[in-house]
């Protein structure tokens, strides 16, 4: 799991300095203590383009997909308001 975790905390890099630093804080504090779902989902968020993950979390625009918005909503965005 170590190699996952690292390759996902990689991809926590990114272009938008606000989602770079949001990822890599949350994935620091909480990765290794998601369970396998939840990691999958968080993965799944990564491979999206910055701009539908900054507009779903900072305008409330909708990425399309119920159960990464849920992940959003409910893991990040509660990290967020902390």
């Amino acid at each position: 799991m170590n190699t996952e975790i690292n390759k996902t905390k990689w991809k926590c890099r990114r272009g938008l300095r606000e989602l770079d630093l949001l990822f890599r804080k949350f994935s620091n504090n909480h990765l290794e203590s998601l369970n396998r779902d939840d990691f999958i989902m968080f993965n799944s968020i990564l491979d999206l383009e910055d701009q539908p993950i900054y507009d779903f979390i900072f305008k409330s625009t909708s990425l399309n997909n119920k159960a990464q918005e849920d992940f959003i909503l409910l893991h990040i965005k509660n990290f967020l308001d902390q």
